[in-house]
């Protein structure tokens, strides 16, 4: 099969359609060894090569291109190794006019069978079992990288979304969101401190409002690689680490969370809404840090994400 030929793109429309841009896929699911189908949409206002590039998480580092056209193209036909990769890891797929990044990224991630989480015999520290031969690597799950945006009462909290920290509970996550879980839900608890002082979290999601309220439904706990910390998004669950839920809590603080990695799946951080979350951990609260009266998620939505790299950076706890 020849290479696709290279495309010049002409300057036709303003920049205010470069939203627009992205690579979109035919199925969310892509067996191994199948067919990736998208379809890559640039809009007027770019001049120069048109390609996709294969970019790493979190350093957004380009670990290989391929040269494309718009229309319906076969990424397993532009990238070999998708399917042949001894060690799959979760990639980004970017498209790039020349050398600009354009539209949100799309995220290719493996479908590897999990790992099984389970109590030690202490009841409370938790480990982590994988297959001995490894896990199976099945395919790929494919979608458009987006951003969490909470609607709350007391303002809005956009996070960045890291599949590539916990990818299943990330899918979950975005599954909820567009099912309308989210809707009308209040933050339940606010712990602004712990006993010793440490900002801790606001907790909410759960569509009781009672704090033992669930979407129906437990998943596995997943080992994120994401740190707990001030922004910082994750699922509450029980005592067992396979109930992980809807609930969902955000941290006020390095210190105060640091003892939750490995616990809890953390799946995204805020990029924008410090003060929101501050003003939510500064509301007056009861027994059981149940606010007296609770501040609200109005809406959770899902917004396409920047080009991968070139977006707001994790917000840090603002300085009193």
């Amino acid at each position: 099969m020849k290479p696709p030929c290279l495309v010049t793109i002409l300057v036709a429309a303003t920049l205010t359609s470069a939203a627009s841009a992205q690579i979109t896929p035919e199925f969310a699911y892509n067996g191994i060894g199948r067919p990736l189908r998208v379809n890559v949409r640039v809009p007027g206002g770019y001049r120069g090569e048109v390609k996709i590039a294969l970019l790493e998480p979190v350093t957004a580092e380009i670990v290989e291109t391929a040269a494309t056209t718009t229309g319906e193209q076969d990424l397993a036909e532009l990238f070999h190794g998708l399917w042949s990769n001894k060690k799959p890891a979760l990639k980004y797929a970017q498209l790039m006019v020349g050398d600009e990044k354009v539209g949100p990224a799309l995220v290719l991630q493996p479908m590897l069978n999990p790992q099984i989480s389970r109590l030690k015999a202490d009841g409370k520290t938790v480990e982590f079992v994988t297959d001995e031969d490894g896990p199976m690597f099945n395919g790929i799950r494919a979608y458009v990288d987006q951003h969490l945006i909470l609607d709350t009462s007391m303002g809005s909290i956009e996070f960045q979304l890291r599949p590539d920290a916990a990818p299943n509970t990330t899918w979950t996550i975005m599954e909820l969101v567009k099912g309308g879980l989210y809707r009308d839900t209040i933050f339940h608890r606010v712990v602004a401190k712990r006993k010793d002082g440490t900002p801790f979290v606001i907790q909410g999601g759960d569509p009781t409002g009672t704090g033992s309220g669930g979407a129906g439904f437990s998943y596995p706990l997943e080992d994120s690689s994401l740190h707990h910390d001030f922004g910082v998004i994750s699922i509450a669950r029980s005592t067992d680490p396979n109930t992980n839920g809807c609930q969902i809590f955000v941290g006020l603080s390095r210190d105060g969370t640091k003892h939750l990695d490995g616990k809890y799946a953390a799946f995204g951080q805020a990029v924008k809404g410090a003060q929101t979350i501050l003003k939510i951990a500064a509301v007056p609260v009861g027994k059981e840090d149940r606010p007296n009266d609770p501040p609200r998620i109005k809406n959770a939505r899902l917004v396409n994400a920047p080009p991968y790299g070139t977006g707001p950076k994790a917000l840090a706890r603002p300085i009193p």
